[in-house]
């Protein structure tokens, strides 16, 4: 039998940052027909390399042979003309044009005249969209659908752009259980085809189900490569953070002690009958000092708007929030602020971080109004705060005066979380806290949420990880289309009544599993 053709090589590919060495003699090689997980902790060098391959940096040594040639590529436009496109974790997507238009950027159908031909453009969106499953208005802004939608019409963008290779980064963590099905068909559809797939994730059941060969990277480096099948889940997440095999063992692949913290005292925080037209009807949730209350459903069930609401970023028709036993009045995300709530926002990147500033500017930002006298900031207080937090969360940057643009996904959730932490609140609420960051990072968040519970402070923590949802929930409320419809507390918080719960009582079973028994 034939081995399938190498499609791309790169040796010794290295790539250095002001104070951070972030590719280091790095080796790649993938085949067509092949889907290679490419995976590591946040700051291993993966979007580094991803970067790399597609033009947004130029290497500072090491070699890229594509499809028997040597290339160097300049910008991404120039990549995805060569055969190498990509789908990011965060879309990168125009928001304001079309959803059609969106799909079709920089190859739009012409006519005759060399016009645009609208008409042409719209049909065969609309073709391409319902094979992905995806039945939309194709005229209307992308803006106007939900972050899967979007996430769906990213991934048709670049499968129908006549790559050889995918690159998919984090695809999932934006996707329902039957959005993740279709991806998976997609990926398998693309290997028979003889399309090379990277695929980027760090949820190990995915990678499991679709992917044949892993490359690990950790520091800049690559640690290990070969068939995924035989390396066992355990030895993965060792080789990624650089621990013996027996400490995994030990430890777990998880920091949430599992613990149900007992909280008698009187609700920090109590939300009544929460409604807003059309996503919330009638949300009500409450959390006392140390409690972590977890928030279940599937994408589209409220969770999001219900933190929203919350936190004042949502305008609600009716409802209440006390904070400690006082109303909290106006429903604006300032007075929320004041009173002590804090949401930690699902979409970072858009929502979150300000990618031009610094690392210390980031952290800084909520609580400048408390660092300031008569609009004078104390630029001490601030340096004493920054590098507490710093040294903390364990934030990896060269300094505070990093951009936080430039910092692995992780890095950026711990930042953000540092500034919401800086602010002293009663309450945090954490929308998909671990979303997109690594294994070690995510523990490392993990434990920060049992430690913050373990001081005192009301947590609200939503999840579309059961694992994390259960082991880290003292108690969990489920919402389905906007509604209540379920909370469980005790020896009932297992994945099997969440899911039970969710469903209405009907059998449920996790997408991932279904697919990998497909495969």
């Amino acid at each position: 039998m034939v081995p399938p053709a190498e499609v791309l090589t790169v040796r010794g590919l290295s790539k250095t940052f002001p104070g951070v060495r972030a590719l280091d003699g790095v080796d790649l090689t993938l085949h067509s027909g092949e889907v290679h997980a490419l995976i590591g902790e946040n700051g291993a060098g993966k979007s580094t390399l991803i970067k790399v391959l597609t033009g947004v940096y130029r290497p500072d040594a090491g070699d890229i042979t594509f499809q028997g040639g040597k290339v160097s590529f300049d910008t991404p436009l120039e990549a995805q003309k060569a055969g190498i496109s990509t789908i990011y974790q965060e879309v990168n997507l125009i928001p304001l044009l079309s959803v059609a238009r969106n799909l079709h950027l920089g190859r739009e159908p012409r006519n005759r005249l060399g016009l645009l031909d609208p008409g042409r453009m719209n049909r065969e969106a609309e073709e391409t969209l319902r094979a992905f499953g995806v039945r939309v208005d194709v005229r209307q802004p992308l803006r106007t659908l939900g972050v899967g939608a979007q996430q769906m019409v990213a991934l048709a963008r670049a499968v129908a752009a006549d790559a050889r290779i995918v690159i998919m980064d984090e695809p999932t963590s934006s996707l329902e259980p039957r959005e993740v099905e279709t991806l998976f068909s997609v990926i398998r559809r693309l290997r028979a085809k003889g399309i090379a797939v990277v695929y980027v994730s760090h949820r190990l059941d995915e990678l499991y189900a679709v992917c044949d060969t892993v490359t690990v990277l950790r520091d800049g480096r690559r640690v290990h490569h070969g068939r995924l099948a035989d390396l066992p889940r355990l030895e993965l997440v060792s080789t990624m953070l650089g621990r013996e095999l027996g400490e995994v063992r030990t430890e777990g692949l998880t920091k949430f002690t599992g613990g149900r913290r007992t909280a008698d005292a009187r609700p920090v925080l109590e939300a009544a009958d929460l409604t807003v037209p059309h996503r919330l009807h009638g949300v009500s949730v409450s959390i006392r000092p140390g409690e972590v209350v977890g928030l279940g459903g599937l994408l589209g069930s409220g969770r999001t708007e219900t933190a929203k609401a919350v936190s004042g970023a949502l305008a609600l028709r009716s409802g209440s929030v006390m904070v400690a036993g006082v109303p909290l009045r106006g429903n604006s995300t300032p007075g929320a602020i004041r009173a002590g709530i804090s949401l930690l926002p699902e979409d970072r990147k858009s929502e979150g971080i300000v990618p031009g500033l610094s690392v210390r500017e980031n952290i800084a930002l909520a609580a400048l109004p408390r660092l300031s006298r008569f609009g004078l900031v104390s630029e001490s207080r601030v340096d004493s705060i920054v590098n507490t937090f710093i040294e903390r969360l364990r934030i990896k940057a060269s300094s505070p005066h990093q951009k936080v643009g430039e910092l692995s996904g992780g890095n950026q959730q711990k930042v953000l979380l540092a500034r919401w932490l800086a602010t002293n609140p009663k309450v945090l609420l954490l929308d998909e806290p671990t979303r997109g960051i690594d294994v070690g990072a995510k523990a490392e968040v993990q434990k920060l949420v049992d430690e913050l519970a373990e001081d005192g402070l009301g947590v609200l923590l939503i999840s579309s990880d059961l694992e994390e949802l259960i082991e880290g929930s003292d108690r969990v409320v489920v919402l389905k289309d906007g509604a209540v419809v379920g909370e469980l507390t005790g020896d009932d918080v297992t994945e099997d009544k969440l899911m039970r719960t969710i469903a209405g009582d009907a059998p449920a079973r996790d997408a991932v599993k279904e697919a990998a028994t497909d495969g």
